[in-house]
C-alpha cells in the first residue's frame, strides 16, 4: 500500500460496513466504554456546580465525599438514564458523522490541501454536524442525568430517579425545561466535537508521517498493533485538546441545567458568578477530570470506534 495514504487506507468508509452489524455491536462496546469512565463524568459535574462555601473543591476531595455518603453506586448517579439515551444518541451520531464525513471528504479535495489539513477540515465537518444532529436527544438526558449527579449537593434538590427528575421538570417548566442550556449544549458540543475530530483526523496522519509512514514508498502495511497506538494518541491529542478549548462553555452551561426554579439565572449572571467567586479560573472548574475523561474516552472510544468498523466491514 502507498504509505502516503496510510490516514486513508486505515479507515474503513461507511459504504464498506455491515450496518445492522455496526449499530447491534456497536451499542454493547459503548455502552462499556461509558461504565468505564462514568465517574469521571459525576466528578467533573459535581465540580463545576459547586459554589464558593462548598467544601469539595477539588477532584479528590468529591470523590471521598461520595464514596462516604453513598459507597460506589454514588459514582453512578444517573447512569441508567445516560444508558437509555446513549443508544439512539450515538445511533444518530454516528450515522451522521460517517455520511457527512464521506461527502466532506468529496468537498474539500478540489483545494489540495494537504493530507492533514483535508482530514481536520473534513473531520471537523463531520464532527460538528453529527452533533448538531444528535442534540435534539442528547440534551433532556443531559439535563436529567446532571441534576441526579448533583442531587443532595451544594443545597441541589434531591431526586426519586430519573422519571422524578422528568415529572418535576415538566411540571415546573414543562417540555422547555428538558432543553435548559440547549444553546449553550449546541455552542459547547458541536464545537468539542468538532475540534476532536478534527485532531484526530488531523493528528493521525502527522504521526504516520513522523514515524516513517509518510513517504510514497511502497511496502508492507503497518502491523495492527501499529494501527491501534496511532489511533489511541490521535484519541489522546484530539480529548487533550478539545478539553482545553470548551471546557468554560461547559462550566456555564452544566451550572444552567442544574439550577432548581428558585435560584434560576441567565448566562450572564452564571458568568458573573464565576468571576465574582474564582475569577477567570473558575470557568475552568472540573478541567483536570474532564481534561482525563476526554482524553480516556476520547481513547478508548476512538480504539472501539476503529475496532467495530474492522470487525463490521463486508468483505470484498
Amino acid at each position: 500500500m502507498a504509505a502516503s495514504s496510510l490516514g486513508q487506507t486505515t479507515e474503513i468508509n461507511w459504504d464498506k460496513l455491515d450496518k445492522t452489524k455496526f449499530y447491534v455491536v456497536g451499542a454493547g462496546i459503548f455502552t462499556g466504554v461509558t461504565v468505564a469512565l462514568y465517574p469521571m463524568s459525576v466528578i467533573k459535574t459535581r465540580l463545576q456546580v459547586a459554589t464558593k462555601d462548598t467544601v469539595e473543591k477539588s477532584a479528590s476531595s468529591v470523590i471521598r465525599g461520595i464514596l462516604k455518603t453513598d459507597g460506589v453506586p454514588g459514582l453512578y448517579r444517573g447512569f441508567g438514564t445516560v444508558v437509555t439515551g446513549a443508544i439512539p444518541t450515538r445511533i444518530i451520531f454516528l450515522t451522521a458523522l460517517e455520511t457527512t464525513k464521506a461527502a466532506a471528504f468529496k468537498m474539500v479535495e478540489p483545494f489540495k490541501f494537504s493530507e492533514p489539513s483535508q482530514a481536520a477540515l473534513a473531520n471537523g465537518i463531520a464532527g460538528m454536524s453529527a452533533s448538531l444532529c444528535s442534540q435534539a436527544v442528547f440534551v433532556p438526558i443531559d439535563v436529567i442525568s446532571q441534576k441526579l449527579m448533583v442531587q443532595g449537593y451544594s443545597g441541589h434538590e434531591k431526586y426519586n430517579g430519573g422519571l422524578d427528575v422528568a415529572r418535576k421538570i415538566i411540571r415546573t417548566d414543562g417540555i422547555r425545561g428538558f432543553y435548559r442550556g440547549f444553546g449553550l449544549s449546541v455552542m459547547t458540543y458541536s464545537p468539542s466535537s468538532a475540534v476532536w475530530w478534527a485532531s484526530y483526523g488531523s493528528s493521525q496522519r502527522i504521526i504516520w508521517r513522523l514515524i516513517g509512514q509518510g513517504t510514497d514508498r511502497e511496502g508492507a502495511g503497518p502491523s495492527e498493533s501499529t494501527i491501534m497506538l496511532v489511533q489511541a494518541t490521535g484519541g489522546i491529542i484530539a480529548g487533550a485538546t478539545a478539553s482545553c478549548i470548551t471546557t468554560p462553555l461547559d462550566t456555564i452551561k452544566t451550572r444552567l441545567q442544574v439550577m432548581s426554579l428558585e435560584r434560576r439565572s441567565s448566562a450572564r449572571q452564571v458568568v458573573k458568578s464565576l468571576i465574582k467567586d474564582d475569577g477567570w479560573t473558575g470557568f475552568y472548574r472540573g478541567l483536570g477530570p474532564r481534561f482525563f475523561s476526554m482524553s480516556a474516552w476520547g481513547t478508548t472510544m476512538i480504539l472501539a470506534y476503529e475496532y467495530l468498523k474492522r470487525l463490521c466491514a463486508k468483505d470484498e
